[in-house]
């Protein structure tokens, strides 16, 4: 199958509207079964494959989503190249609510889950994680960001934690000192086990809200989460579909 690119999609993020001629795709894979269907469509005139990280119900709090099942579904399907999405706070000034960002770098906070392919037989995987996101793919999604005209913040530094909580205050200010300047939930293991895989992966970050302690940081709502996301989506149909052309 011909997919040029798959996107993950996260909280906010359960369909892309603007695919055309799409086929829900029920699979299974040696992992188990993913976070739902993959809906194959056309985008711009592309291929394109969706999967919604938390299932399109928001069933799949963050430390119970198979993220094996979910990144070897795409790679089953085809896909070379995934797109995530993914919903986050932000700690540092330059990535408030409603900024889009594609960060550079990652710290992982997570433990107990799946994260690697790696079930005990075998040769251990020991991939190269020094850049946890494909260069050259983070630099396509820049540049389909300036053709576009959306704005993306180039850099940044992810932290994964572990949730589904929120963190507390003397957290982020933790993940401040550590130079995290986004916090989500879903970063990791997915960034490693696309790597594992041979999947080009790149972060496409909507920062929601304001993380605890830092900007005006209030009481989060899920409602304002939402109108968030929804506001810094706008642009993602054309820049999915212009990334998806390079």
């Amino acid at each position: 199958m011909d997919i040029a690119l798959a996107v993950i999609g996260g909280t906010g993020v359960y369909r892309l509207a603007a695919l055309e001629d799409v086929e829900a795709r029920q699979v299974d894979t040696p992992y188990g079964a993913p976070s739902g269907p993959l809906r194959i469509g056309r985008l711009g005139g592309t291929r394109i494959a969706f999967l919604a990280r938390h299932g399109e119900g928001h069933a799949l709090p963050p430390h119970r989503v198979n993220y094996r099942a979910n990144l070897h579904a795409l790679k089953q399907a085809g896909a070379t190249r995934v797109l995530a999405l993914n919903t986050v706070g932000g700690i540092t000034d330059a990535y408030g609510p409603r900024v889009l960002a594609c960060p550079d770098q990652l710290i992982d906070y997570t433990w107990g889950r799946e994260s690697s392919f790696w079930d005990g037989e075998g040769e251990a995987l020991h991939v190269d994680f020094g850049h946890p996101y494909s260069p050259m793919f983070r630099h396509k999604l820049l540049a389909a960001a300036r053709v576009t005209g959306v704005r993306l913040v180039d850099g940044g530094c992810y932290g994964a934690t572990q949730g589904p909580r929120l963190e507390t205050s003397a957290e982020i200010a933790r993940m401040r000192r550590d130079g995290c300047d986004l916090v989500g939930m879903t970063g990791m293991p997915e960034a490693a086990l696309a790597r594992e895989l041979g999947l080009d992966y790149a972060c496409l970050a909507i920062v929601a809200n304001w993380a605890a302690g830092c900007g005006d940081a209030q009481e989060i709502t899920l409602a304002e989460v939402l109108d968030n996301v929804a506001a810094a989506s706008a642009g993602l149909p054309e820049l999915v579909a212009e990334l998806a052309r390079g």
